[in-house]
């Protein structure tokens, strides 16, 4: 299946398609191949095809004016691709080169994730300590121009590269938010971006404070460091355990997923996956060797509906080996895995949704997310309470559906600025002291929780 892919993209890299005037015996034997079953199926896929050669036949030869063919191949790509599901689509070659520079962990932008939403482009979250995040972003913002020119009708790559440009370049960025009835403007300098995907700091004497804002290729590099400092601040007789913040983490690469994870988790299954090939499962499990001996200790895992992806396979690593308490809001609920396949000829890659993942326990959390252990509700102002909440995998148009359970809709993203005004930091830091927690932070079927319930 992984060649006939390889043959159908390559041909349509190319501008001279033509599927129309291509052998019936050899198209039919190819959509055979594709559809892998009957010869009425093989039938029903040339006329598919051939359908489109006589599409892309008629807008070369009749179009007001001359279309460019590469840009025709190029849309029809999109197309089809987009339409399978919110996270699966083509990137040129410069969007393919921005993907490498994003993972990495260094580029030149606002510091901004971003994702389509029915034709709109919507903030996930601002990156910490980067223009957008100082310039006060919010996530759900909706960013409806860049410059003056409208993101309407753009793809999510398209309207990326607008984001992006040289570092020190100014760019007006016109958003709106829900409960503000007049457009914001920002103008705002471009910055190369650096993500530093880890930070720390002590609470006190006696607990490591830790947060992964996305699993690029330094998180499980810096967990690592941020354990090692923290075991020096904290002297061991005082030390009471670790908080790990992933809230507002949309996620990033499996590896390192899977790294953090086993920080932690010193032996058996981290996170396995399957798609639509029984041999192509996959299981990674715990390296015994990889557990960081500074890593042991109670720990509480924060998460909220903007933790996804790699965040959620740690949180569930952690949760199914009762290894952290998970403490806060229902996560954002992908439980799909994206590979990125490299075309031929350095024409660009396709991101393609090829497996659902799968918490040790085998639950798959696919438009369901994380249900946190003990789950506490933060006090919103007032000008946030309208937007937050609305947010999750169920609400994309075109999402791979729950393979399991009733599909859940979003919970609440908002996180204070203020550590003071953050109560799930407070619980989590009064969970682990053993002191009793006032039910009044607490909402839920666990508003009882107290010392017990120290991880």
């Amino acid at each position: 299946m992984r060649k006939v892919r390889y043959i159908l993209l390559g041909a349509a890299a190319g501008t001279a398609l033509a599927f129309a005037t291509v052998n019936r015996d050899t198209v039919v034997a190819f959509a055979g191949e594709i559809a892998g079953a009957s010869g009425q199926d093989a039938a029903h896929t040339y006329r598919e095809l051939q359908l489109f050669g006589k599409i892309y036949d008629t807008v070369r030869a009749d179009y007001v004016d001359k279309p460019d063919d590469g840009k025709l191949i190029e849309g029809a790509i999109n197309g089809m691709v987009s339409s399978l599901d919110p996270h699966s689509n083509y990137m040129d070659v410069k969007s393919f080169r921005d993907m490498q520079a994003s993972t990495n962990g260094e580029f030149g932008g606002l510091g901004i994730e971003v994702m389509m939403q029915d034709g709109q482009l919507k903030v996930v979250s601002p990156i910490d300590q980067t223009p957008a995040a100082r310039a006060g972003v919010r996530a759900n913002d909706l960013i409806m121009a860049i410059d003056g020119e409208p993101i309407k009708g753009l793809t999510l790559q398209q309207a990326v590269e607008k984001i992006r440009g040289p570092v020190n370049s100014s760019i007006r960025v016109t958003l709106t938010r829900q409960g503000e009835d007049k457009p914001i403007e920002l103008q705002l300098t471009r910055e190369v971006i650096q993500v530093r995907s880890v930070t720390w700091r002590a609470e006190g004497d006696d607990i490591g404070y830790i947060r992964i804002s996305q699993f690029n290729a330094h998180a499980a590099p810096g967990l690592k460091t941020a354990l090692q400092e923290l075991s020096k601040q904290i002297p061991k007789d005082k030390f009471k355990g670790y908080i790990l913040d992933l809230r507002n983490n949309p996620g990033g690469l499996l590896n390192q997923a899977v790294k953090v994870s086993n920080t932690f988790i010193s032996d058996g299954e981290i996170v396995s996956t399957g798609g639509r090939d029984p041999d192509d499962a996959q299981r990674f499990d715990a390296d015994h060797s990889a557990t960081d001996p500074a890593a042991t200790g109670p720990l509480i895992v924060l998460v909220n509906g903007g933790s996804a992806s790699a965040s959620e396979i740690v949180a569930g690593a952690l949760q199914d080996h009762a290894r952290a308490t998970i403490l806060g809001t229902r996560s954002f609920g992908k439980g799909s895995v994206q590979t990125i396949i490299a075309l031929p000829g350095n024409q660009g890659a396709l991101r393609l949704t090829t497996a659902r993942y799968y918490t040790p326990s085998g639950r798959s959390i696919q438009a369901l997310g994380i249900t946190p252990d003990i789950e506490v509700m933060q006090d919103e102002p007032k000008d946030m309470q309208a937007q937050d909440g609305k947010v999750s995998e169920s609400s994309l148009r075109g999402h791979l559906k729950a393979a399991q359970g009733t599909e859940m809709a979003g919970s609440q993203a908002y996180v204070p600025k203020d550590p003071k005004d953050d109560k799930a930091l407070h619980v989590a830091e009064d969970l682990l002291r053993g002191k009793d927690v006032n039910p009044d932070a607490l909402s839920g079927p666990d508003a009882t929780a107290s010392s017990a319930n120290q991880p």
